[in-house]
C-alpha cells in the first residue's frame, strides 16, 4: 500500500528516521563530538537504513532462504561509506558484487533498480554499480577512481565468501600491477589538485579536493595499499613506511577536517566542500578564534588551516615519491656518469646528491644545507630522493643562529635563478628558510582576508620570486628589465621580505622596512646595497601607486618620482618587483593593459635618471608632436586658426596617447562639431587588450556630462580602467575612457562597440536624467554571499601635494555596480570639475581616483571644504550600497 505520498509506507518511515537521525547527530556534533566519531555515527546511520531498505527489497523480490540472492550477491560499501568517514549529507557508495554468471547478474540487476529508488526516495544520493568480481578487477585497473574507491570496500550484507574472493583478487591483482597503478592515481589526483586548486595556499580551497584536503589523506591511503597492501596509516607507521610525526599529523588534520566538513554540511543542510569567505568568517567564530594584534579572527583560522593542510599536502607527496620504484638504469648507470664535487657531493645526470656518509654535516650546519642547495641551483639540477630525505630529518636538528659561512651561502644561493623558487620553497616547507630569515615564521601560513589577494602571505612572495626568475625566457621588454639586472639576489631578497610586514597592526611597507634593515648585518650585506633593500621593500608599492591612482602625463609628477628613487638600477629593481608583486596576486592580474602602464611610467621616469638635460627634451619632443600633428593637419587642407588654436590647447598626455594622424583626424572631426551634437567611437587596442571609447562634445549639451558618461559604461557593463578629461577653450569637450568589456576575451564585435557608442550618445541628451540601469555583476546565492562577509570599510582621502593644479581624492570603497556614477554624480551635484579619473578594481573592492577643482578651476585648498567633500561622497556611497542591497 503507498502513502498520501506516493511512497511505500517503509520508504516514508525510513525517511522521517534518517532525518530524525541526522538531528541527533548534530546536536553530538554541537556539543563538540570529535570528528571522526560524528562521521562514524553517520556512517552506521546509513548503513542501518540502507540494510533495512535491503532486506525489505529481498522480501519483495522473493530472495530470502539459501537459495535467495545473498548467495550469490554481497553490497558492498566503498569510497567514504566504505572508510566509514561520511559527511552529514555525504552521497552513498555501493557495489552489487554479484557471482559469474548470467543469472546472479540478471537478479542482482533487479535488486540494484529496486534499491536505487528506493535510496534516492528517503533523500540520499546513490553511487552504485553491479559487477562480478572479475569485472570490478578489470574497471579498477584502468579507471583511478574505481581503483582507489574500491580500496576502501567494505562488506555490508550478502555473501561472505563472495566478498573474501574479492578481496583476495582485488589486492593481488592491483598490487601486481602496482607502480602503473600509482603512476594512473597519482596523475589522477594532480589533475583534480589543478581544478580545484594547485597550490594549498588558495584563499577559498575546496577542503576535500583541493591541495592538502581530505583528498590527500585518501591519497596516502591509496598509496599505501597499492604498494606495501596497507591502507590505514596506523598500519602504514607499523610498517616502517610512515614516520611517527607524520601519522600524527595526518591524524590532527583528518580530524580537523572532518569536524569542518561536518560543521559545514550541517550549516548549509546539504553537500559543501567549499571554504569561501563567507564560510571562513563563520567558522572562525563558531569556532571561537579571537582576533590578534594585527590579525582577525578569521585570519587565524584560516592560518591554522593552511598550517594543517600545507603539512598534509607535503607528506602526500614525499610519501608518493618514496613509493616510487628508482628506474634500474639509475641504480646501475647513475653511479658511473655521475662524478664527485668536492668529496661529499655527487653531480649526475639528473639530479645533484650527497653522499650518505656526510648527512650527519646536515645536521649540524645550515652552511651545509645552504651550499647543498646553491650547489643544485647553480647546477639547474633538483636533489635526488635520498638527499631530500637527509635534509628533511636533518633540519628540526639544527641549532640555532646564522653563521657567516650560512648568510654567504644564502646570498650566493638568491644570485642565480635556475631554480632559485624550487629551492626556497624547500627550505620553508622545512623551516630552514625561518633559521635565515626569522620574520618567515610569522608569514606561515599567513591569510590575507581580502577579495584582491588570491593566495597566502608565503605563497604570494614564492609566486612573486618565481615569476621573477621566470622572466630569463621572457622575450618582451620586462624580461629584457630583469636579464639586465646586475644584482638580481638583491631583488630576489627584497621580493622574499616585501610582504613580511603583513599581520602586524602598523602599516606592512614600515614592518617590512624594519625587517629589512635588521637582515642587513644579518647577511652581511655592506651598507650601500643595504640602503637600496631598505628602499625597495619599504616602497614595494609606490610604482603601482603611481602608475594606477595618479595623472602621470604630470611632468612634475614623475620628476618627483624620479628623485625619490634615486637611480637607474634601483629603478629597474623597482618595475621588476611591482611587476612580479603584481603578478603573484593571482591568475590574471597582470594584464596586458597594466603591463604597458607600468612600462610606460618606467620608461619615462628613466629618461629623467639617464639624462640631465630631460626638461628640455621633453619640451622639444612635445614640440615636435605638435608639428607632425600640423603637418598631418596640413596635408588634409586643416590648417585654419582654429586648428593651430585646438593643437596648442592639447595636453601632452592626448598628443603622445595618439598618433599625430589619429590626432589630426579627430581635430578634423571636432571641427564639424555642432554645439548640440555628440561623437562617440571605439578603437580596440591590442597591445593593452583595452578598448578606448572617445567622445566629443560641448559642456552645454547636457548637465553633468562626466557622470552621464560613466553611467552609460557601467550600464553596458564595461570595466572602467581610466578616464581623461579635457575641456578645450569655448566649453569643448573631448574625453577618453579606456574599458575592459568581461564579454569578450579580444577585441569586442562591431556590433557591441556600435551599441555602446549609441548609448553615450543617448546619455548626453538633456531630456535623460534618470538612473541608468546597471548590469547586475552579482546574483543570488553570490550576492547573499557577499553580503555575509564583512564589507570593505570605505574611505576617502585628499591630496592637494601631488599635483600643481588639481586636489586629488582617492575613494576606496567595495565595489557596487554603479559606484562610479555615484561618485562622480556627487562631485558634479557639489559642483567640483573632473579633470581626470583612475579606476582601479579587484574583484570586489575598489581605488577610485579623481583629479579636481572648483567651477573656477581652482584646486580645494579649504579644510572645511575637504571635509565636505568626504562627508558627502561618504554618505552618498553609503546610500548606494543600501539601495543596491535591496534592490539585490
Amino acid at each position: 500500500m503507498s502513502s498520501v505520498s506516493g511512497l511505500r509506507p517503509l520508504v516514508v518511515d525510513v525517511k522521517r528516521r534518517l532525518a530524525e537521525g541526522r538531528e541527533r547527530i548534530r546536536a553530538r556534533h554541537a556539543k563538540g563530538s570529535p570528528g571522526i566519531q560524528v562521521c562514524r555515527a553517520m556512517t552506521e546511520l546509513y548503513d542501518e537504513l540502507v540494510l533495512e531498505l535491503y532486506q525489505a527489497a529481498l522480501v519483495d523480490l522473493q530472495e530470502v532462504g539459501p537459495q535467495g540472492l545473498e548467495s550469490v550477491c554481497t553490497v558492498v560499501a566503498h569510497g567514504g561509506t566504505g572508510r566509514r568517514d561520511l559527511a552529514p549529507y555525504s552521497d552513498v557508495d555501493l557495489m552489487l558484487l554479484h557471482a559469474p554468471s548470467h543469472d546472479a547478474e540478471n537478479r542482482t540487476s533487479r535488486l540494484a533498480e529496486r534499491l536505487l529508488r528506493d535510496i534516492f526516495d528517503i533523500g540520499l544520493q546513490l553511487g552504485q554499480s553491479v559487477r562480478s568480481a572479475s569485472q570490478a578487477c578489470q574497471a579498477a585497473r584502468g579507471d583511478a577512481t574505481i581503483c582507489t574507491s574500491l580500496i576502501e570496500s567494505r562488506r555490508l550484507a550478502g555473501s561472505v565468501e563472495l566478498f573474501e574472493h574479492f578481496q583476495r583478487r582485488f589486492q593481488k591483482e592491483m598490487m601486481r600491477r602496482g607502480d602503473a597503478l600509482l603512476r594512473i592515481v597519482e596523475q589522477a589526483r594532480a589533475d583534480e589538485r589543478n581544478q580545484y586548486g594547485e597550490t594549498v595556499y588558495l584563499l577559498e580551497p575546496n577542503i576535500k579536493r583541493s591541495s592538502g584536503g581530505l583528498r590527500d589523506i585518501q591519497f596516502v591511503r591509496w598509496t599505501g595499499f597499492l604498494k606495501y597492501g596497507v591502507a590505514e596509516p596506523d598500519g602504514l607507521r607499523q610498517l616502517g613506511v610512515l614516520s611517527r610525526e607524520d601519522h600524527e599529523a595526518l591524524v590532527q588534520a583528518w580530524e580537523f577536517l572532518l569536524h569542518l566538513r561536518n560543521e559545514m554540511h550541517f550549516h548549509a543542510e546539504k553537500g559543501i566542500d567549499l571554504l569561501d569567505k563567507a564560510e571562513q568568517w563563520r567558522l572562525a567564530e563558531v569556532l571561537g578564534y579571537e582576533e590578534g594584534p594585527g590579525q582577525l579572527p578569521v585570519e587565524r583560522f584560516m592560518q591554522a588551516y593552511f598550517q594543517l593542510t600545507s603539512k598534509v599536502y607535503s607528506i602526500a607527496q614525499r610519501f608518493a615519491e618514496e613509493a616510487k620504484p628508482r628506474a634500474i638504469w639509475s641504480r646501475l648507470v647513475g653511479p658511473l656518469v655521475s662524478h664527485r664535487f668536492d668529496h661529499d657531493f655527487s653531480v649526475g645526470p639528473a639530479h645533484i646528491g650527497m653522499h650518505p656518509r656526510a648527512f650527519p654535516k646536515l645536521q649540524t650546519d645550515l652552511a651545509e644545507v645552504l651550499r647543498l642547495c646553491d650547489l643544485a641551483n647553480l647546477c639547474d639540477k633538483p636533489l635526488d630522493r635520498e638527499t631530500l630525505v637527509a635534509v628533511r630529518k636533518a633540519v628540526p636538528k639544527l641549532p640555532e643562529g646564522l653563521s657567516e659561512e650560512a648568510a654567504s651561502r644564502f646570498l650566493s644561493l638568491l644570485k642565480h635563478p635556475a631554480r632559485l623558487g624550487e629551492m626556497l620553497r624547500m627550505l620553508h616547507e622545512t623551516g630552514a628558510l625561518e633559521k635565515v630569515l626569522p620574520d618567515f615564521s610569522h608569514a606561515r601560513c599567513l591569510l590575507q582576508f581580502n577579495e584582491y589577494h588570491k593566495f597566502t602571505v608565503d605563497e604570494h612572495t614564492f609566486r612573486a620570486v618565481e615569476y621573477a626568475t621566470g622572466l630569463m625566457q621572457d622575450p618582451g621588454k620586462l624580461g629584457d628589465a630583469y636579464r639586465g639586472l646586475k644584482r638580481k639576489w638583491l631583488l630576489h631578497l627584497a621580493l622574499l621580505l616585501h610582504d613580511l610586514g603583513k599581520g602586524y597592526p602598523e602599516d606592512h611597507s614600515d614592518v617590512g622596512q624594519r625587517i629589512a634593515a635588521a637582515m642587513i648585518p644579518r647577511l652581511g650585506i655592506d651598507e650601500a646595497d643595504g640602503e637600496t633593500l631598505k628602499f625597495l621593500v619599504h616602497k614595494h608599492l609606490a610604482m603601482s601607486h603611481l602608475a594606477f591612482r595618479r595623472d602621470t602625463s604630470d611632468e612634475h609628477v614623475i620628476t618627483r618620482f624620479a628623485v625619490d628613487v634615486g637611480s637607474a638600477e634601483t629603478l629597474q629593481m623597482l618595475y621588476v618587483l611591482t611587476c612580479c608583486d603584481t603578478a603573484a596576486v593571482g591568475p590574471g592580474t597582470m594584464n596586458p593593459w597594466k603591463a604597458e602602464v607600468l612600462h610606460d611610467l618606467y620608461r619615462r621616469t628613466r629618461q629623467r635618471l639617464t639624462s640631465e638635460d630631460h626638461a628640455e627634451q621633453s619640451r622639444a619632443a612635445l614640440a615636435e608632436r605638435r608639428r607632425l600633428t600640423g603637418e598631418a593637419l596640413a596635408a588634409a587642407g586643416a590648417n585654419d586658426v582654429w586648428f593651430q588654436r585646438r593643437l596648442e590647447e592639447l595636453p601632452a598626455n592626448y598628443l603622445y596617447g595618439n598618433r599625430p594622424e589619429q590626432t589630426a583626424s579627430d581635430l578634423q572631426k571636432l571641427r564639424r562639431l555642432g554645439r548640440q551634437d555628440v561623437i562617440a567611437e571605439a578603437r580596440y587596442l591590442p597591445e593593452s587588450n583595452t578598448t578606448e571609447y572617445w567622445i566629443g562634445t560641448y559642456e552645454d549639451i547636457a548637465p553633468g556630462v562626466f557622470h552621464r558618461l560613466t553611467g552609460a559604461l557601467s550600464a553596458e557593463g564595461l570595466l572602467i580602467l581610466s578616464a581623461e578629461i579635457h575641456t578645450l577653450a569655448d566649453g569643448l569637450i573631448v574625453d577618453r575612457f579606456y574599458v575592459q568589456d568581461p564579454d569578450y576575451t579580444g577585441e569586442p564585435a562591431q556590433t557591441r562597440t556600435d551599441d555602446v557608442c549609441a548609448a553615450l550618445t543617448k546619455a548626453l541628451d538633456h531630456r535623460q536624467n534618470k538612473r541608468p540601469n546597471f548590469r547586475k555583476t552579482w546574483g543570488g546565492k553570490s550576492q547573499r554571499r557577499a553580503a555575509a562577509v564583512p564589507k570593505v570599510p570605505t574611505r576617502v582621502s585628499a591630496d592637494n601635494a601631488t599635483s600643481d593644479h588639481y586636489t586629488v581624492l582617492d575613494i576606496f570603497a567595495a565595489d557596487r555596480r554603479g559606484l562610479l556614477y555615484t561618485i562622480a554624480r556627487t562631485l558634479y551635484d557639489m559642483e567640483l570639475s573632473i579633470g581626470a579619473a583612475k579606476i582601479g578594481t579587484y574583484v570586489d573592492q575598489v581605488v577610485d581616483v579623481f583629479y579636481v577643482t572648483d567651477r573656477k578651476g581652482k584646486k580645494i585648498m579649504s579644510t572645511a571644504k575637504v571635509n565636505e567633500i568626504r562627508t558627502r561622497l561618504l554618505v552618498a556611497i553609503e546610500a548606494w550600497e543600501r539601495n543596491d542591497a535591496s534592490r539585490g
